[in-house]
């Protein structure tokens, strides 16, 4: 039964419309089932729902954004306390 719960949802990450609409049928199904994990799972997707709705339904992502942060952060961890601001600015405009 958690492996279909879990196939459904999978199904339901690439964003579409009416995904909205299935993650509720979904969330419906999984609060039946005697699994326990899932039924904490379900309340948060509940708490921010309107954020769950657009990360199901609309085609747009941050993904490009976070790379570049995650990027910079790195860089900055690798070079602490070794060097100024433009030795930094330098590393991250040649990565």
């Amino acid at each position: 039964q958690l492996a279909d719960l879990i196939n459904v949802f999978a199904t339901l990450l690439k964003p579409t419309e009416g995904n909205d609409l299935k993650l509720t049928e979904w969330i419906t199904t999984a609060r039946t089932a005697a699994l326990p994990h899932l039924h904490s799972f379900t309340n948060g997707l509940e708490i921010d729902r309107l954020a769950v709705n657009a990360g199901l339904t609309l085609p747009y992502h941050n993904g490009r954004t976070e790379g570049v942060n995650t990027r910079t952060k790195r860089i900055m961890r690798q070079m602490h306390g070794r060097a100024g601001f433009d030795l930094l600015r330098h590393r991250i405009l040649l990565a």
